[in-house]
């Protein structure tokens, strides 16, 4: 037996943010790892490029390698498949680098509210839902909860083991609402609460 979600809020943000900017934004990850890899990688050709330029221009012959990667690229038609496939991982590469740098990342870092002065703060939403169930294990009747919380959407799945549903349901939108108030995101996300009983054994 389960009972309908809750109503989400209807007030989808709490405060202005607390700044002169608003809400804030999202964190922006720093994305060490694709930057790292992407500077090595210019790096590591560049300077093999440079290297067999300056051995040129010093008399020395070309490498060995740039000289025949030249020869195969003047024999290559584009339509054929070394080509093509080369073309294909360079363009997902660089659809991969520039989805990285203009999007912010850090998608389980909830924003708070800023109260004053410029310092942010973010809560984590695997340290929220652990909030928040310990606050629905907490009413009475309620043997057990689980919380995801999202981006935009808290949902919580609780059974209960005594007590009218409906009662049941009322105590955790309450509670709930106070534990998200309390959070101090800067968003508030809406909150569905689902709530069942186990199912009584049958006789043989």
């Amino acid at each position: 037996m389960s009972e309908p979600p809750s109503r989400p809020d209807a007030e989808a943000t709490e405060g202005d943010g607390g700044g002169e900017g608003g809400v804030p934004g999202r964190f922006w990850s720093v994305r060490r790892v694709p930057a790292a890899l992407a500077a090595l990688t210019v790096l590591a050709a560049a300077g093999l490029l440079l290297y067999d330029v300056a051995a040129v221009r010093a008399g020395r012959p070309g490498m060995a390698w740039r000289r025949a990667l030249a020869e195969d690229l003047a024999t290559l038609r584009l339509d054929e498949t070394p080509v093509l496939v080369g073309a294909g991982i360079a363009a997902a590469l660089g659809v991969w680098l520039i989805v990285l740098a203009l999007t912010p990342g850090l998608r389980a870092v909830l924003p708070m509210r800023r109260a004053e002065g410029i310092v942010r703060a973010g809560l984590d939403r695997d340290a929220a839902a652990r909030v928040l169930r310990d606050r629905a294990t907490e009413v009475a009747g309620v043997q057990s909860a689980r919380v995801r919380v999202g981006r935009t959407s808290v949902s919580v799945r609780a059974r209960s083991h005594f007590r009218e549903l409906d009662e049941v349901r009322a105590d955790l939108d309450a509670v709930l609402d106070a534990g998200l108030r309390e959070l101090g995101l800067a968003v508030r996300p809406a909150l569905s609460v689902y709530v069942d009983q186990p199912s009584a054994p049958r006789e043989r």
